[in-house]
């Protein structure tokens, strides 16, 4: 091992409040606030649920708890397409209003912590939706993210 690489290494940066993580979906990069964000969990079996919307893969326990797990591309209207590296793809735990809620990506990504003059808007002459859950857009290193509402994402009440 060359022990010089590990002292040029940079610290790890550590999270904020502002910090999202970022995930892939259909090649396209996503971000949730890691404040809401409760743990990161390797693909599993899923039960599913017969009559369940198009975008519930299933229910899975969580220990000791059931939890609705998500497709993240039909959720988001993206197309349906195997993951580029299955061996990648996760469910990333979502929290909000008191609900757990796992939604299916094609990978994980990094921490990103735009300052809030960096957020824009969503881009304009996209289809409108009630249940919208992009709530703006980030430029990063790995492109444009598109930052979620968690709480739209998952139809959730959201506090307030």
């Amino acid at each position: 091992m060359n022990t010089a690489s590990l002292r040029t290494r940079t610290p790890p940066v550590e999270a904020t409040a502002r910090s999202w993580l970022v995930f892939a979906l259909a090649g396209q990069h996503y971000a949730a606030p890691l404040a809401q964000v409760g743990e990161v969990l390797r693909d599993g079996e899923l039960t599913p649920v017969p009559g369940a919307a198009p975008d519930l893969l299933g229910i899975r326990h969580l220990r000791g708890q059931i939890v609705p797990v998500m497709d993240g591309r039909r959720r988001l209207d993206l197309p349906q397409q195997p993951a580029a590296d299955p061996s990648r793809v996760r469910v990333v735990m979502l929290q909000v209003a008191g609900q757990t809620v796992g939604l299916r990506v094609d990978a994980i990504g990094e921490l990103i912590h735009p300052a809030a003059e960096a957020i824009e808007p969503p881009p304009a002459g996209r289809t409108s939706r009630a249940d919208e859950p992009v709530s703006g857009v980030v430029s990063a290193a790995q492109g444009f993210v598109a930052l979620l509402d968690v709480g739209r994402l998952c139809r959730l009440p959201t506090a307030g």
